[in-house]
């Protein structure tokens, strides 16, 4: 009986395992500075303090996140082609990356799984030159202007586009 039990939950954990989704968190250029570049723009939340927030939501929304910050297009394109085989979905703020990364651009494009492209700021509010986004066309959705809120929202989104899938 003991031994039937533990089969029973072992095989539970398995399907658990399995049916949890991975969700990439991808944060490019100049990130790191949060809290302390503008914040006025950006607020005074670290880098740190919204991985965390997006990482809670998406844990209580039976997710997994892996997070990858960097000020290379070409680690961030490197970790899109790992992506391709290992996690389901994309959150990305490309940061200044939004408004001529076509590396990035191209990565995501190859990628079969929803992209959700998420900003602090309301880009299009902003200077002319933010308004144009590489990302967004291969992109499910972007979420800009809701400052740290942006990633819960963006969390969310990809939620309910996996439970669509």
């Amino acid at each position: 009986m003991q031994f039937a039990r533990r089969l029973v939950a072992w095989k539970y954990a398995r399907t658990m395992a399995k049916a949890t989704k991975r969700v990439l968190l991808l944060n490019g250029a100049n990130l790191n500075l949060l809290g302390e570049r503008e914040p006025e723009v950006y607020g005074a939340a670290t880098l740190l303090d919204h991985v965390a927030s997006a990482t809670q939501v998406a844990t209580d929304l039976g997710m997994t996140v892996d997070s990858v910050h960097s000020n290379s297009s070409a680690e961030i394109v490197n970790a899109i082609h790992s992506a391709r085989k290992t996690h389901d979905a994309i959150v990305i703020n490309p940061g200044a990356f939004t408004h001529y990364a076509w590396s990035i651009h191209d990565a995501l494009a190859a990628f079969s799984g929803p992209v959700v492209e998420v900003h602090i700021s309301n880009p299009s509010t902003r200077e002319s030159w933010r308004h144009e986004s590489v990302i967004a066309p291969v992109a499910s959705g972007t979420i800009a202007g809701f400052g740290g809120l942006s990633y819960s929202l963006a969390m969310q989104a990809v939620a309910r586009l996996l439970a669509d899938k």
